[in-house]
């Protein structure tokens, strides 16, 4: 009776740890999920401003990751510019991700890709009437 027992004792225990390893496995699998979902797509007003920039839209404000797309929409957006603080509306994948240098805002946002620059329709009206009156 005491070696079944003990075998018992033994599959139960060999089984249960074979549920461990699963739902290791398992939230391994569902911690991949949640990093690949946090690349968004977000519109908003962006504005750049010698070596810092900021993506506001209407439920958030986040600072920029200066890299490379930064600065590539940062020439991008100057042609719709008439003043160094006028902003931009544009349309952007990114990657939220927490500023590690806490000088201005709790979240930056690594721009992963430019979608469209959304063209305000004050600019181009007041751009055409420029144009226009010479």
């Amino acid at each position: 009776m005491r070696k079944i027992l003990l075998i018992f004792g033994l599959a139960v225990s060999f089984l249960a740890c074979q549920d461990e390893e699963r739902q290791e496995v398992l939230n391994a699998t569902n911690e991949k999920e949640t990093e690949q979902d946090s690349i968004q797509v977000l519109t908003g007003d962006f504005i750049y401003v010698s070596d810092e920039a900021v993506f506001r839209g209407e439920n958030f404000v986040y600072g920029v990751t200066i890299d490379s797309l930064a600065e590539v929409l940062a020439k991008q957006t100057a042609a719709y510019k008439k003043e160094d603080f006028d902003v931009v509306s544009v349309k952007i994948k990114g990657k939220i991700v927490p500023n590690s240098s806490r000088n201005n805002w709790d979240e930056n946002i690594e721009i992963q890709e430019i979608i469209d620059i959304l063209e305000d329709k004050k600019t181009s009206e007041n751009n055409s009437e420029e144009e226009n009156e010479k």
